[in-house]
């Protein structure tokens, strides 16, 4: 049964509308792989068996009946990131300022997945509030990376990254502020998309995000295809949203949206000054260049229009009032100011500097990017598709990148030096998706970074698929999951 969990999310879907499987068989597949797993993967912080396997007896009875159940998803179980509310589970963004508080409502993108059919079987580890792009809170204790139990699945979508690469669910829900499934995917040898800004509503608690949207982990391109018509779409009291697509995304893997051949840019340089670039990674984007040559694109190297820009400072000024919201929401739940105890040390120093910067400081960080964001899209307009390493180097040991220590701050920017690829894209607001092509001599996946169009998710789906289909890389499974 087990193996069960490594098929496609919408396989599983068909086998239990064949009724060749029933809900009930799937979703106890993923609580007894839970079960046996994740004490070597730390990837859940919250399971809710009694819940999951009540919806899939009342999903099994809705089969058994006249009219079949035709939603798209109905059975499959998913994990839903710590950071969204799920009806009658706690919510603790892996900060220990939530205390035991449970969500009395869905966020808009659990209620989605739910009524697409999905079985949210429990929620997954993030480092404290999201910040960094590793996963190991002081509350929930360091995730692991199936592929290498002693190294980072990547973060801050590094439970859902890890729940997915070790078999526990064929699909697990995240959200992206800086490369938050992009980096989880690129580490666990996933699919990661970064929809465009807009696509998915964030809502009813959280408003617009300039730079945070949801999304999925996946195995292979067909399901994040799949799951983004679930999750896109306009909320009502949406402030924006991006415009629908021409047809359903799922259809874009086999048609494809273009007429010939896709301009391809090779972007090497990363988007992070003085951040030094693995050769390795730099390699499997020239490798990976080869191969869209191959398949009949047109592919040129060309510098980077985002070196020289000292973003670092500017994003963190735009980015740390994300994280004091988080302290501020913690603490209206606990009815009190917050503490320094309350967080770990990273957080408090970003709350400390976003209490501190003034408001003018934060609108003025805003409007820079919103500039930034013009003359980056105006110039990658001249191409179709942006390519990049994924990563600035392979992932990191467990311990290296945490938060914590005398100089909390410092780890903030070195992980940068890992990901220096990324949150560039959460600026811009473009589409962008990580895609395992390669495996390293290491033994642990390579992947690449593709940047589309803005509001081409369309784009980046079917040039993904074609390279799935060239570089098949959905049967690769962690040594130390293979059989267990």
């Amino acid at each position: 049964m087990t193996a069960l969990l490594r098929r496609s999310a919408v396989e599983l879907a068909e086998l239990i509308r064949e009724r060749e499987l029933s809900a009930r068989e799937l979703v106890q597949a993923s609580l007894d792989a839970i079960a046996e797993r994740d004490g070597r993967v730390n990837a859940f912080t919250h399971v809710a068996p009694e819940a999951a396997l009540a919806e899939a007896d009342r999903i099994d009875a809705t089969l058994s009946a006249a009219d079949a159940d035709e939603r798209p998803f109905a059975g499959v179980p998913i994990a839903i990131k710590d950071n969204r509310a799920v009806a009658g589970m706690p919510l603790t963004m892996c900060s220990d300022i939530f205390g035991g508080f449970v969500a009395r409502q869905d966020a808009y993108s659990a209620r989605r997945l739910r009524e697409a059919g999905f079985v949210i079987v429990g929620k997954t580890a993030l480092p404290e509030l999201g910040i960094l792009p590793t996963t190991e809170s002081r509350r929930n204790g360091p995730t692991a990376n199936p592929w290498d139990l002693t190294r980072t699945p990547g973060g801050s979508s590094g439970g859902a990254g890890a729940a997915v690469a070790a078999g526990m669910v064929p699909v697990a829900h995240g959200n992206d502020g800086g490369g938050s499934i992009r980096i989880p995917a690129a580490c666990c040898g996933l699919v990661g998309l970064k929809p465009s800004r807009g696509r998915v509503s964030s809502g009813p608690d959280a408003g617009h995000s300039f730079l945070a949207i949801d999304g999925v982990l996946t195995r292979d391109v067909r399901d994040t295809a799949a799951v983004l018509d679930v999750l896109a779409g306009y909320e009502a009291g949406d402030a924006s949203w991006a415009p629908p697509p021409a047809a359903p995304f799922a259809r874009a893997l086999e048609r494809g949206s273009w007429a010939g051949p896709l301009r391809v840019a090779l972007m090497l340089e990363p988007a992070l000054d003085g951040a030094v670039v693995d050769p390795v990674c730099l390699q499997a984007a020239r490798d990976a260049a080869q191969v869209l040559s191959g398949l009949g694109h047109e592919v040129s190297e060309v510098p980077a229009p985002w070196t020289n820009l000292g973003m670092l400072p500017t994003f963190t000024s735009a980015f740390g009032p994300l994280s004091a919201t988080g302290v501020a929401f913690g603490a209206r739940l606990a009815g009190r100011e917050p503490t320094e105890d309350d967080v770990e040390p990273l957080t408090w120093e970003m709350y400390q500097l976003a209490r501190t910067q003034s408001t003018l400081a934060y609108l003025e960080a805003q409007t820079t990017l919103e500039v930034v964001a013009r003359r980056l899209v105006s110039f990658m307009l001249e191409y179709d598709v942006v390519l990049t390493p994924a990563l600035g180097m392979r992932p990191v040991k467990t311990g290296e990148i945490h938060g914590r220590g005398p100089d909390p701050l410092d780890h903030f920017r070195r992980s940068g030096d890992f990901t220096p690829y990324t949150a560039i894209v959460n600026v811009t607001g473009q589409p962008a998706i990580a895609v395992p092509l390669f495996h390293g001599d290491d033994d642990l996946p390579l992947a690449v970074h593709l940047i589309g169009p803005p509001a081409g998710e369309d784009v980046l789906i079917g040039l993904a698929a074609q390279l799935e289909r060239a570089h098949p890389w959905s049967d690769r499974t962690p040594e130390a999951f293979a059989s267990s």
